[in-house]
């Protein structure tokens, strides 16, 4: 994983307080961590599994 990858917030997430979810696009992978604990663990998944579950999630949503 890059050293200093840019994390992006979910669009959907509330205040500093909430529930949030962050990604960050490293090739050819996405690391996925949560917003509140920014130095805490993060998970990479393919780029394939993340378009599946983007798919999955916009149409239950």
């Amino acid at each position: 994983m890059s050293l200093n990858p840019e994390w992006r917030k979910s669009s959907y997430s509330g205040g500093e307080n909430t529930a949030c979810v962050e990604v960050a696009f490293v090739s050819p992978a996405v690391a996925v961590r949560d917003s509140k604990d920014p130095g805490g663990p993060s998970f990479t998944v393919d780029s394939a599994a993340w378009r599946g579950f983007l798919t999955t999630v916009t149409r239950t949503a």
